[in-house]
This record gives structure tokens, C-alpha cells and sequence, in this order.
């Protein structure tokens, strides 16, 4: 009976993945990805799992920390330390008390090494300290070929590196908190601290050069070369672009972005509801997605889409694209009570009758 029933899954047009995309890209970048935001689908990837150096796209991980550990009312001292931080600067002075709101969008728009450090003290009172922090957050968020030595990205030891790929695993998740997002497009911001002046955001797509960015972070450093982070959204799709040593960085996104949204749509590939049945079960037994999943796709990958229903004591709908299982869905399994005699014979008359 259990062989039949397996022999017996139902096939229906849904759904599919592939990891490289059938659209050739190039990009001078030596690494880089472009993912859909939402499902995680790998679209494009080019030495996406080469450890690199990454400079200043680390401020996301602090970002991220910040907005985790901290609130935004937060009043911040500046200590010596972050002051006294090489490159990038928001010119903190050692002493002066700012918000950690006002360090965030230092840290994002301005690309603020001192900004960096005094959060890392403020959240977990040293650099080293919030460096295991970091580190701690990266295994959680999967990010298995990363390790953070500092919270801003120079290049102090060589212990400090990260991936195309884990680094648009930490954004996917970063973006998920509503007030990372709102400083992660800001294209300007004036802080509340003394003789402030607007900052205006380095990341030129999200200040205009492409009409559908809405986030990023930029870094530079000798060793690491031009490093960016890009967020994009068009109509109900949201790609994260990341390159790492791209010296044509922004044409490298434009071009990883217009692939995307000119060949990919999101599909519906699991509806939220009882599925059909299964022959050779029993009548009174229904499975049910209780989730909705949508899913980027081309035009030509929706015509090759198949799933399985999977019975059992734990059911399963399995999403392939013909021998490939890319998804592993659970179902919830209801058994009704079967009909009376009565029920069914007053059903039969129904029929009968409108007929």
C-alpha cells in the first residue's frame, strides 16, 4: 500500500530554480551575486563563495547590531579611541555625547569609522568585544565563510573577511528591520549634533544614477578595492546586488539589476489552502498548505515547473524543476469524519434533483 500510494503523487505545474541564470552576465567585479530579496533565489553568481576582503559594506553587520542591541534614543559618549579612528569620518570629537540614531546615519550614508567604533562601545563596551558579537550574528545568520575582526571594515588584520554571498544573506536579513531600511535609502541626513550640516548618502544608484535602487552601502579600501551593496525594487520584486573588488561597481549593479527584473517575475508557486487529493487515500483525508510562497521566475522556467504532494505522518510538498528539488514544504493533514448513510443519500438526492 505504501508503494502505491508513493507511485500515486500528484505532479502539478508550479514551480522552479536553477543557480545560474540562462542570461549571460558580465561584470568587472571579481566577485559578485544578485539574489531576489524575498525567497533567496541565487540569480547571478560570479565567485559569490571567495573569501575577500570587504572594507566598509561590514557597517551593515554594525548597523544591524546596533538596531538589535540598542535604541535609537540612546545617548552615546565619544571616547578617545573613536575619535581618534583613521579614514572615513563623521569628525566626532572625544567627549561629546550624541544619539545612536544620529551614528547610524553617520555610519550608513557617511561611511563613518569613528561612527563604527563608537557603537561597537556602546553596544558591547569594546571593539573586541562587539567583534564577537558580530561574529556570534554571523553563524545565526548562516554566514558560514565569514569572520569580523572590527565594526568598520579597514583593513587592520587579515582575519577580517567575508563573501559576495554571505554578505547578501546579511542584508536579506538586515532589511527585514523597518528602520534599517528607512537609513539604509536616506540620501541625506542633518544630525542633531553642533554646527551640523546635511550628509549626504556616497551611494550614487541611491541618490539618482538608478531610478529603482532603495539601499546600499559603499567601502574602499586598498586591499579590499571598491566594495557595494545595493538594494533595488521594481513592482513586486526586490534584488540585493553585492561586488567585491568591482572597479565598474555601479555599471556592475545597473547591469546584474536589469537582468533581473527584465527576465524575472514573481510567481505564486504554492497557494495557501487544501490541495488535491490523493488517489488511493482514503476520501475524508486532506492536506493543506497553510502558506502562501511566491517565487522569482522567467517566463520559460514556469513552463517546466512540477510538484509532489508526499503523504504520510509527515507530509511533504516537494517543488522541483524535473529532477532538482528545491523546495521541501510542510503540509498539515486533516481527516474528516466520513459521511452517513443519511448524508450521502441526501446528497445523492440533491444531485439528483439538480439535475
Amino acid at each position: 500500500m505504501v508503494v502505491l500510494i508513493k507511485k500515486l503523487l500528484i505532479v502539478v505545474l508550479l514551480f522552479f530554480i536553477v543557480y545560474k541564470p540562462a542570461y549571460a552576465i558580465d561584470v568587472s567585479a571579481e566577485s559578485a551575486i544578485l539574489i531576489e530579496a524575498e525567497s533567496g533565489r541565487v540569480i547571478f553568481g560570479k565567485n559569490e563563495n571567495e573569501k575577500m576582503k570587504i572594507a566598509s559594506i561590514t557597517k551593515i553587520m554594525t548597523a544591524h547590531l546596533a538596531l538589535t542591541h540598542g535604541k535609537l534614543s540612546d545617548k552615546v559618549k565619544i571616547s578617545n579611541e573613536a575619535s581618534s579612528t583613521e579614514g572615513s569620518s563623521i569628525y566626532l570629537k572625544a567627549g561629546d555625547t550624541i544619539t545612536l540614531e544620529d551614528l547610524l546615519y553617520g555610519l550608513l550614508l557617511r561611511s563613518g569609522n569613528d561612527a563604527a567604533v563608537a557603537i561597537a562601545e556602546h553596544i558591547s563596551g569594546s571593539v573586541e568585544k562587539f567583534a564577537k558579537l558580530m561574529n556570534k550574528e554571523a553563524a545565526h545568520i548562516n554566514m558560514t565563510q565569514t569572520h569580523f575582526s572590527n565594526p568598520h571594515g579597514l583593513d587592520t588584520d587579515d582575519e577580517h573577511y567575508s563573501t559576495a554571498l554571505d554578505m547578501a544573506l546579511l542584508t536579506q536579513y538586515a532589511i527585514q528591520n523597518k528602520k534599517f531600511r528607512e537609513i539604509f535609502s536616506s540620501k541625506t541626513y542633518t544630525s542633531s549634533m553642533e554646527n551640523a550640516y546635511p550628509w549626504s548618502n556616497k551611494h550614487r544608484l541611491v541618490t539618482g544614477l538608478y531610478p529603482h535602487a532603495n539601499g546600499g552601502k559603499t567601502g574602499y579600501t586598498k586591499k579590499a578595492g571598491r566594495t557595494l551593496v545595493t538594494t533595488a525594487k521594481k513592482e513586486n520584486l526586490t534584488f540585493i546586488a553585492v561586488t567585491i573588488n568591482g572597479p565598474d561597481d555601479w555599471n556592475d549593479h545597473i547591469s546584474l539589476f536589469e537582468n533581473g527584473f527584465n527576465h524575472y517575475h514573481l510567481y505564486e508557486i504554492v497557494s495557501r489552502g487544501p490541495l488535491p487529493h490523493i488517489p488511493g487515500l482514503p476520501s475524508n483525508i486532506q492536506y493543506i498548505s497553510e502558506e502562501e510562497i511566491k517565487y522569482p521566475l522567467t517566463d520559460e522556467e514556469r513552463q517546466k515547473i512540477v510538484h509532489e504532494i508526499v503523504p504520510g505522518t509527515d507530509p511533504r510538498l516537494k517543488v522541483y524543476i524535473q529532477d532538482e528539488m528545491i523546495s521541501n514544504h510542510a503540509l498539515k493533514k486533516v481527516t474528516y469524519e466520513p459521511p452517513s448513510f443519511y448524508e450521502n443519500l441526501i446528497r445523492k438526492m440533491k444531485e439528483l434533483f439538480e439535475w
